[in-house]
């Protein structure tokens, strides 16, 4: 299976389709990736059965979680793995199970169960804690036992699982360096965005006023916050009124910058409820994507590109090959520049300016919808089918 076409969503579904799935373990609902794929699952045909221990709500950043929390949710989830299992040993017969992120612990624990079902498991990693902790945050060193046990984790999660999914081939490649896994385990399936959440909004009047420039995340090292204020805090920037929103690994920067120097021009609001991003990104004449200079920011391509290209909104964002297997290069309303490279991502501010807002063609985001997000996950999996069917 070529992982690019199946990313792509591309050629009609194949001959063995999928025609019902089980979501199994502690997956996190607060992601629009698992709501996107059960969503366009359902709407493409395929019966879903969910089996699922809400241990996650409302933590959004869970590597900013005390070890108190940490533990706290490590048993909420070992006591709920004997009714997760029960439940799954009792439901009806099914082509394959689904775990998705967060389910490093669930992909384990299932496995033994699936076996003795004669049930593939398709683990959606979406991303890898240890890359994360270890390279992307550098939140531990990488021969700290934390670390080991992560990669330990991960590389066992990778061999259980009959086939591992994430978001892009970039980045499916660089796990398969980072645990050894053969090409043909691990394959690519796109984020896309909620069009019931997420649509083409027209263009705010200008009426003379300064160009609205947005950015949203989690203030992580992925997304080059620090890139998006130097240029924000420089003179070209103060010309231009700037909307942050979100908290996370590097607020500080945030607070420290905007508290040193007069910056009435930056607006910084550290949360806004998900479905009021539609509001925020409908003021904006421009959306940010990511600048970090990480091998992770250069795999990914995060749920907000396409949240905001759906939106109808020009997108300045660091050049990677995630965003040109997803999008090629050189269209009107994608600006792609080098990571943390202030100069650059203002360039590309006065680009779009000049250019009048253009808007990136509706032909480029034909892979953005829950339905073909989900057709790429059924290409992908097709070969289990034929594999593990009697």
């Amino acid at each position: 299976m070529d992982p690019v076409t199946a990313s792509r969503g591309e050629g009609a579904l194949p001959p063995e389709p999928l025609r019902r799935i089980v979501l199994w373990g502690s997956y996190d609902l607060g992601k629009p990736r698992i709501r996107i794929l059960r969503d366009g699952l359902l709407a493409n045909g395929v019966a879903v059965t969910e089996i699922h221990a809400d241990i996650w709500a409302g933590q959004e950043d869970k590597s900013r979680l005390s070890s108190g929390r940490v533990l706290m949710a490590g048993l909420r989830l070992a006591l709920a793995y004997p009714g997760l299992i029960w439940r799954y040993l009792r439901t009806a017969d099914h082509d394959l199970v689904l775990v998705p992120y967060l389910g490093q612990f669930d992909v384990l624990v299932l496995w033994p169960f699936a076996w003795l079902r004669r049930k593939p498991v398709v683990w959606d990693m979406f991303i890898s804690l240890y890359d994360t902790v270890v390279n992307d945050r550098r939140l531990r060193p990488s021969r700290s036992p934390v670390a080991w046990v992560l990669w330990l984790v991960e590389w066992l999660g990778t061999r259980a699982a009959a086939r591992v999914v994430i978001d892009t081939t970039a980045h499916a490649r660089h796990i398969a360096r980072l645990f050894g896994l053969a090409p043909e385990r691990i394959a690519a399936v796109p984020v896309g965005a909620e069009p019931g959440t997420f649509r083409r909004q027209p263009m705010p009047p200008r009426e003379g006023r300064p160009i609205r420039i947005l950015f949203y995340g989690q203030m992580i090292p992925l997304h080059g916050i620090g890139t998006i204020l130097a240029a924000a805090l420089s003179d070209r920037g103060r010309a231009r009124d700037w909307t942050l929103i979100g908290s996370g690994q590097e607020s500080h920067l945030v607070a420290a910058a905007l508290g040193q120097v007069a910056a009435k021009h930056v607006t910084w609001r550290d949360w806004v409820p998900y479905a009021g991003l539609t509001d925020e990104i409908a003021r904006a004449d421009i959306c940010l994507g990511i600048f970090g200079a990480s091998d992770k920011a250069a795999s990914v391509v995060p749920n907000k590109v396409y949240q905001c290209l759906v939106s109808g909104r020009p997108l300045v964002t660091r050049d990677s090959p995630a965003l040109r297997e997803a999008f090629g290069a050189g269209h009107p309303g994608l600006e792609l520049v080098p990571p943390a490279d202030p100069v650059a991502l203002l360039d590309a501010i006065d680009r779009l300016e000049a250019a009048g807002f253009p808007v990136l063609p509706a032909d480029r985001l034909t892979q953005a919808g829950p339905a073909e997000v989900a057709r790429a996950f059924q290409v992908v999996v097709a070969p289990l089918l034929k594999e593990w069917r009697p």
